[in-house]
């Protein structure tokens, strides 16, 4: 199978919505507690499309997952960094979808004078962590206890990469 990635757009909600929705019904990967809306899903790829860039991976014409950049913080001096998001399923890993969608995200970034991207990982999540290392983050610091989901709090490893 080839992994083809392209640009999101709100024609893709839909699928995302479905994919991201298991991640937040079903795990701590999310810290989001209800699924959103496939308008809300379309607004966002809308707006972080516009901002930062969002991408989405296709195997056999089938949306197989997505990443993402939105802003890191919203002061002004920030402007520089952006947090980056991915959700690929389980049914796809392994088949390098995730490397595809962030090797496409990277140079829309940098179009966007980007300098620094920040992935948080909600430990554990090993799977998340190889793929973050196998393209390039390095570990910046564990945020502990930063989320309460499923019943206990969830510590969150901070991961960078520099002109990706």
């Amino acid at each position: 199978m080839t992994v083809k990635v392209r640009p999101g757009g709100i024609e893709d909600a839909e699928a995302c919505q479905a994919i991201y929705a298991p991640f937040v019904e079903e795990t701590w990967v999310s810290f989001e507690e209800e699924v959103p809306s496939v308008r809300e899903m379309a607004r966002r790829i809308d707006g972080f499309r516009a901002s930062h860039g969002w991408v989405v991976a296709e195997l056999d014409g089938a949306v197989a997952g997505y990443a993402y950049g939105s802003p890191h913080r919203l002061r002004h001096a920030y402007r520089f960094s952006c947090d980056v998001a991915i959700y690929v399923p389980d049914a796809h890993t392994g088949k390098g979808v995730g490397t595809a969608l962030y090797e496409a995200l990277f140079p829309i970034l940098a179009a966007h004078d980007i300098h620094a991207a920040y992935a948080g990982i909600a430990l554990p999540n090993d799977a998340s962590e190889g793929l973050h290392k196998s393209v390039g983050f390095t570990p910046v610091g564990i945020y502990r206890e930063v989320g309460w989901k499923f019943g206990a709090w969830r510590d969150v490893a901070w991961q960078r990469i520099v002109d990706a």
